[in-house]
């Protein structure tokens, strides 16, 4: 008899757990988190007050995890719809950083529709308090990412245009967390750190994922950049974009009140080929769902790279 553990009713929990943190993609997730603290510490030049870093860390988390798991309410029903296809295949493992646990736990009926959104709810409540708290204008941002999210949800049938859409989602955790630490941040920096995010989510993760989903996404008839236009403009658009946010990324270095080496530059021009140009190339030479996904993984560590090299100058080098 297969022994599972000496207490069930927690064996139960744990399980249920791990479904809620795959349904906010935690995994994943967690990565970006790291966005609006490169973004924050990038501009100050230093760490916040104690009282700002710590409630930052909780409203960084809780809104991540309310967004992401918008994303899987507003998509209940084609979530159901894509698994009902014959040959989809539900992801699970480490061949999708988005996918690590479940994929759509909700939709698959390990977790029932009002349990995510009461998750999605609650997380977003305490996302919203923390911003306001942090700055009101991080709680009008907060707002308007999750009505873009929900909106750029409901045109998955309509427009591939809506990649637009999840560029800027993407940009207004870091923009928020500028505000956070600064009420009169520099708007050349801003403009800077928001395109080469929007550039980077476009090329490095949403191109590269719909483009490893692009089999279930034309029998869904669903409208995405790849099905539109086919894997060879996508790797086309993907390289020229990272590029882009390669380039950006050094600017938005030297727009911080940090200040930075020669060497650190090399170093994150060289994460940047490496990360995102590299596997990019690679996309464009031979461009697959396999190597899509390869991909959106390795573009997925580049905001934590950008974190780690801003977070060592600023603790031990400054």
């Amino acid at each position: 008899m297969l022994k599972t553990t000496a207490n069930p009713m927690r064996f139960i929990r744990d399980h249920r757990f791990k479904l809620f943190v795959a349904l906010s993609r935690t995994p994943h997730g967690l990565l970006d988190m790291t966005t609006p603290c490169f973004a924050a510490c990038l501009w100050l030049g230093g760490l916040p007050p104690l009282p700002v870093l710590l409630l930052g860390i909780v409203t960084v988390f809780a809104g991540y995890t309310a967004v992401y798991a918008l994303n899987d309410v507003v998509d209940y029903r084609v979530d159901q719809e894509k698994l009902r296809q014959a040959d989809c295949r539900v992801r699970t493992g480490t061949e999708d950083i988005d996918a690590a646990l479940v994929r759509h736990p909700m939709a698959q009926g390990l977790l029932r529709f009002r349990e995510g959104l009461f998750w999605s709810a609650a997380w977003a409540a305490v996302a919203l308090v923390g911003a306001y708290l942090l700055n009101p204008v991080c709680a009008w941002i907060f707002i308007g990412g999750c009505l873009l999210e929900a909106t750029y949800c409901l045109l998955l049938k309509v427009s591939p245009m809506r990649i637009f859409i999840n560029g800027i989602v993407k940009t207004l955790g870091a923009v928020a967390a500028v505000f956070a630490v600064d009420p009169h941040p520099s708007g050349l920096f801003l403009a800077t750190l928001f395109f080469m995010l929007f550039f980077w989510e476009v090329g490095g993760q949403n191109i590269p994922n719909d483009s490893s989903d692009m089999d279930e996404d034309i029998q869904l008839n669903a409208k995405t950049v790849p099905v539109r236009f086919g894997l060879d403009f996508s790797s086309f658009a993907a390289v020229v974009t990272l590029g882009a946010a390669v380039l950006l990324t050094l600017v938005l270095f030297s727009l911080s009140r940090a200040r930075f080496s020669a060497i650190d530059y090399l170093v994150v021009l060289s994460l940047g080929i490496w990360l995102l140009i590299m596997p990019a190339a690679e996309f464009r030479r031979n461009p697959t769902q396999v190597s899509a996904m390869r991909l959106f993984n390795r573009a997925s560590w580049y905001p934590p790279a950008l974190f780690s090299i801003t977070a060592l100058r600023i603790l031990f080098l400054a």
